[in-house]
């Protein structure tokens, strides 16, 4: 591999024009993403309206077109930000590879076969298209594209990458100032404070100290996007975002504190009372508490409108009675965003309330000291640093003023106005696990030697670091992309929805390949690597499993089929 001295020249890495290529490829790749959604709304419809019945027998269908659009989507923003990085001067060598690269890759499995994870491969075909339909893949700007991913520009891209160690700053990432500023602070943050120790606490199974959260609350983590005039910073979404994926980077475990308060907070802006916000904000963005989400039960899953954990009026108060489940950071905190059913006469999402439920944070030996309520740990194989918790409510007391927004039944509502926020901030902690992924594989891959020279000099080594590099910032932009639209006040559902299924995907992807580059080391405990495995794997499965995520994009994108039919 070229390095020291033994450049490759840049012309035969690099296919010139990569911007106008690209922009002319949109066209037919929109056209294919239409006509796979018109194939499959004729495959799911019943007398014109989409059949439940008739989506989940043609799931694979369904799930297929959400990673088709996944993937237009992902090359119109890499798209955006080279044309960003263009019109400032700063789209050079290692963006044109990272573009390139990635463009050819995605193209190339549209028309091949596009992993929805490891043993499931969605062919061309899945989606009723043929070989007509393809056509712009055989001659053109995108068989140009599909050509320019070659082991060349794959090698030049790592040897690029060695000079800088991999770190996150590889290829501008097309923020502005002010959140690269940010990201530069966080980073810092994450490599003295976190880094360090992440391991340390993930092999003893322990709580995050408190010194750490004391810490972010001086940084204004917590009150990062709440109004000033609540206490916090009122900055932007993109600034979590930015925040998240650097935290997550030392560990996930720092990386989701944030994420807590931040949703706990969205639910009180967009449901809660002028009472309730003045209340509780405040004390959110200081961190004077801490809150946790408390939502899923037992045998429910991803299904939330068959809860039953219900809550009875008690005079002006209520009691809550049921049992709650995978509840993370349970025992330290002081507040419980708490979804129950409050008409005992539904079975579905509409019987459903929010309630703000206060609780007493416990030490590890008496973790749950509130009346009403018990708890256990469940162990887990990553995540530790807060730890999960099974609950058991039984006549749990919540004062009445605590309902949020004042009126029942609209828990369900107030629930999904905060899943594109916790979409976007996955997608941010999945960047970060990826990133840091990255920089461990490439750090042991540098220095690990076999058969006379570094690891990272084997092509097939290289290959796994770059094709790492270059979907983390796919994954990126497109997260960044869908953090703009949130701040803009635009819908974004679809958008977070896929950089919540891309990047989890991407994490787990580069977590893998990094134990792999690590070799019999990386099965190790005592190398990182085998804990940012762990942490990886549950992205693909909290804030909606990869699947349930595919289907509520596709049954979107529908809809949108739907409207440009009619």
């Amino acid at each position: 591999m070229p390095h020291d001295g033994q450049e490759m020249p840049r012309t035969q890495a690099l296919l010139s024009d990569l911007c106008p290529l690209l922009a002319a490829a949109m066209a037919p790749l929109t056209a294919i993403q239409d006509a796979a959604a018109q194939h499959l709304r004729a495959l799911v419809s019943h007398e014109g309206k989409v059949s439940a019945a008739l989506l989940e027998e043609h799931q694979r269908a369904a799930h297929g077109l959400a990673w088709l659009a996944t993937y237009v989507e992902s090359l119109r923003q890499m798209h955006g930000w080279a044309e960003r990085l263009e019109d400032i001067g700063r789209f050079g060598e290692m963006e044109a590879l990272i573009l390139q690269i990635g463009a050819g890759e995605y193209l190339a499995q549209i028309a091949g076969g596009i992993p929805m994870n490891q043993g499931e491969i969605l062919r061309p075909a899945d989606l009723g298209l043929t070989r007509a339909d393809l056509a712009a893949f055989d001659q053109g700007p995108i068989a140009t594209l599909i050509s320019g991913n070659t082991c060349a520009a794959r090698a030049r891209l790592v040897a690029l990458m060695r000079d800088n160690a991999g770190r996150a700053t590889f290829g501008a990432s097309g923020l502005d100032d002010e959140l690269e500023m940010i990201r530069d602070q966080f980073r810092r943050f994450s490599d003295e404070r976190v880094a360090p120790n992440a391991h340390d606490w993930h092999l003893k199974d322990e709580l995050i100290p408190m010194a750490i959260i004391e810490e972010l609350a001086e940084l204004g983590v917590f009150g990062l996007t709440i109004p000033e005039e609540f206490g916090g910073l009122g900055l932007s979404k993109a600034s979590m975002v930015v925040v998240s994926e650097e935290l997550s980077r030392g560990y996930i475990g720092v990386g989701s504190l944030g994420t807590r308060s931040e949703i706990a907070a969205e639910l009180i802006l967009c449901g809660g009372t002028p009472e309730q916000k003045a209340q509780w904000l405040p004390k959110l963005a200081s961190a004077e508490i801490l809150p946790t989400a408390v939502f899923t039960e037992p045998n429910t899953g991803s299904d939330l409108g068959s809860l039953r954990t219900r809550a009875v009026a008690d005079g002006g108060d209520w009691q809550i009675t049921g049992n709650k489940t995978w509840i993370t950071h349970a025992a330290r905190t002081h507040v419980m965003t708490l979804l129950a059913r409050t008409d005992p006469d539904t079975s579905d999402y509409r019987g459903l309330s929010m309630f703000l439920a206060e609780k007493t944070p416990g030490p590890v030996e008496d973790p749950f000291p509130t009346p009403g309520m018990s708890g256990g740990e469940i162990e887990v194989l990553g995540y530790r640093g807060m730890k999960e918790y099974e609950l058991g409510f039984d006549g749990f007391q919540v004062k009445g003023e605590n309902l949020l927004g004042g009126v029942t039944g609209q828990g369900f509502k107030q629930l999904m106005q905060t899943f594109e926020s916790a979409r976007i901030q996955t997608a941010a902690r999945a960047i970060g696990v990826a990133q840091n992924a990255l920089e461990v594989g490439m750090q042991y891959a540098e220095d690990r030697k076999q058969f006379g020279k570094a690891l990272v000099e084997f092509p097939r080594v290289s290959d796994k670091l770059a094709m790492m590099a270059v979907e983390i910032m796919i994954a990126r932009q497109l997260t960044y992309f869908s953090a703009w639209q949130k701040d803009h006040d635009k819908r974004c559902d679809l958008e977070a929805g896929m950089a919540k299924l891309l990047g989890a995907r991407v994490a787990w992807a580069a977590a893998d390949n990094a134990l792999q580059i690590h070799g019999g080391n990386g099965f190790a405990l005592e190398y990182q690597i085998s804990r940012i495995l762990c942490d990886a794997r549950i992205l693909n499965i909290f804030e909606g499993a990869a699947e349930i995520q595919a289907q509520v994009i596709a049954r979107r994108l529908l809809d949108m089929a739907a409207g440009q039919k009619n």
